[in-house]
């Protein structure tokens, strides 16, 4: 995972929580958590969480060369569950809303770097095929 521990290493800079943020996020980009974070999908498969949760077009802004939109603290719980959430907090052993609101700062940049040609890259999900890959969602 040489390319996302770089992205997440500099997106979390000299971040004192940097180490605990990083194994969450790489865990929620990489879809490698055991307990299902992504469902195993890798990249396609969190582009799908977000889809299903109704914010498939502020996920789409991210892999498009486009502006990225926002996403709030309040729709990463809608996206994860509140169970994960409770999961990363203490992993973390940060309070869920500042995990969440950290998280709501990184995850679109780390979707934005990881989709540099605007595309899902082919191998990034596990799953197989994702609404993002191959003309199922338009990338603006």
């Amino acid at each position: 995972m040489g390319i996302l521990d770089s992205i997440l290493g500099g997106l979390l800079g000299g971040n004192a929580n940097a180490s605990p943020l990083q194994s969450i996020l790489g865990s929620i980009l990489g879809g490698g958590s055991s307990s299902g974070a992504t469902g195993g999908g890798g990249l396609g498969g969190l582009l799908q969480q977000f889809q299903r949760a109704g914010h498939g077009d502020a996920a789409n802004s991210w892999v498009s060369n486009g502006p990225n939109q926002p996403i709030s603290p309040g729709a990463l719980q809608d996206v994860f569950g509140q169970d994960r959430v409770n999961q990363w907090s203490q992993q973390s052993g940060m309070p869920a809303g500042d995990l969440l609101s950290q998280l709501s700062n990184l995850i679109p940049h780390a979707v934005n770097h990881m989709t540099p040609e605007g595309q899902v890259p082919p191998n990034s999900s596990q799953s197989g095929s994702s609404p993002f890959d191959e003309g199922g969602v338009e990338l603006r």
